[in-house]
């Protein structure tokens, strides 16, 4: 079903993109990475587990033809993705699209309770992961003639929601890191935004509202089309917050 941000009349507006999309196994990584392959993007896909992997990549050759390049990462391993900055420069030469999607939820208690590890962990997947990703890219996204990076964060990053602790700052952490780098890059080709997709039908949603009707909630397909207009090489927009509703 189409999502926001449709345009009909170009049914090819990634077409021959090279896009990378984290937590592209399952979620709004799964739909955003099967909506790219719809409009034409050659997709790169990273998750921790190589057959949800696998099985997102079958849904690709169905719609494609050809299959994406996988790559099963744990995005606390920060070599790991500076090795996948170089892998992605001699393959391709360049990176079109970054969609920094992986995230982890942690623990929802006071903040005086939330174990150190599971504090450094949540931090390290949330923020530091995608500063470590925009360090290893930012050349590939400067090498495209339009680059564009998109990365997925929350309503709670911006309230004080109780409870939420961990992921809340991690998100606001993230939100302050890209919102810099967008303005760092404002004279360049590249353009940086965020996502904030509302209630979505997610394994994390899901997780923090274990009593909600999942029917009730929209699936990840519904938003992908905002994806789309902020990956493509005619979106102007740059130090965003688009919201998915």
């Amino acid at each position: 079903m189409p999502g926001p941000g449709d345009q009909s009349d170009n049914p090819k507006r990634l077409l021959g993109r090279i896009a990378l999309v984290t937590g592209a196994s399952r979620g709004i990584g799964a739909a955003v990475a099967r909506r790219f392959a719809e409009e034409g993007a050659h997709l790169v896909l990273t998750a921790r587990t190589t057959g949800g992997l696998e099985e997102i990549d079958d849904d690709i050759q169905k719609i494609t033809g050809e299959p994406a390049t996988l790559v099963p990462l744990d995005l606390t391993d920060f070599d790991a993705i500076d090795k996948l900055g170089a892998a992605i420069f001699e393959r391709f030469g360049k990176l079109d699209v970054l969609v920094g999607n992986a995230g982890q939820l942690g623990t929802l208690s006071p903040m005086g309770h939330i174990d150190p590890k599971v504090w450094d962990r949540v931090m390290a997947i949330n923020t530091t992961a995608n500063w470590r990703l925009i360090r290893s890219l930012d050349p590939l996204l400067r090498a495209s003639d339009a680059g564009r990076a998109v990365f997925v964060t929350s309503t709670v990053g911006r309230e004080a929601r109780p409870y939420w602790g961990i992921y809340a700052v991690s998100k606001a952490a993230l939100e302050m890191t890209v919102m810099i780098y967008a303005a760092e890059m404002a004279k360049t080709n590249v353009r940086i935004n965020l996502i904030n997709p509302g209630p979505t039908r997610t394994a994390m949603r899901a997780e923090a509202f274990p009593g909600e009707d999942p029917e009730t909630v929209k699936t990840p397909e519904r938003i992908t089309g905002l994806f789309v207009d902020l990956a493509e090489v005619a979106c102007t927009r740059n130090a965003e917050l688009v919201s998915g509703g």
